[in-house]
């Protein structure tokens, strides 16, 4: 066994769209699995300059990834390959 243990588990759900955006963006970067891939994503948004504390009373509903979810992030973030759009 290698010296990086993760001795805890989180269970996500997510939408067809959300899956298929998360599989794109890990094949796009050969990324070995789902799993390393979203502790990537979340490096990385863990990092990202701006980041905002969720509202008092937020749901898990009010948070989505793909442009389909009803709370998809309005600057531009929330795309399969993690790129802003061009303007």
């Amino acid at each position: 066994m290698n010296d990086l243990t993760r001795g805890e588990r989180l269970q996500i759900m997510l939408t067809k769209e959300e899956l298929t955006a998360l599989d794109n963006w890990r094949f796009q970067r050969r990324m070995p699995s789902r799993a390393a891939a979203v502790r990537e994503l979340l490096k990385r948004g863990l990092a990202a300059e701006g980041f905002e504390v969720a509202d008092d009373g937020s749901r898990s509903q009010d948070f989505g990834v793909t442009d389909n979810d009803k709370m998809a992030r309005p600057d531009g973030y929330a795309h399969p390959d993690g790129e802003a759009p061009a303007e």
